[in-house]
């Protein structure tokens, strides 16, 4: 037995049945054209705005000032140990 299809999937299906999907034509020279854009999305080097608390901004500025690094440098390095999985959770923290 199948599941009831969800709402958006169903709406796919109607589209469909009713003829509105076609192909491209040009399929092989679109998806080199955002493949392409998506490389250079993530070759880009982003500034990135956030709002921390006064608390946390003070700890990571003492932090900072203890080791010598730029705040802005050590927020950076902390994102990239946890984006690489290298930052990693002390037990009872």
């Amino acid at each position: 037995m199948t599941q009831p299809l969800e709402t958006d999937e169903q709406e796919i299906l109607n589209s469909y049945e009713q003829g509105e999907w076609q192909s491209v034509k040009t399929l092989r020279e679109d998806l080199r054209q955002y493949q392409a854009y998506a490389a250079a999305t993530l070759a880009q080097s982003g500034q990135v705005s956030i709002a921390l608390s006064d608390e946390d901004l003070k700890a990571i500025q003492r932090k900072a000032l203890e080791t010598g690094v730029p705040y802005q440098k050590l927020i950076a390095d902390v994102v990239h140990q946890f984006a690489t999985g290298r930052l990693i959770e002390r037990p009872g923290a």
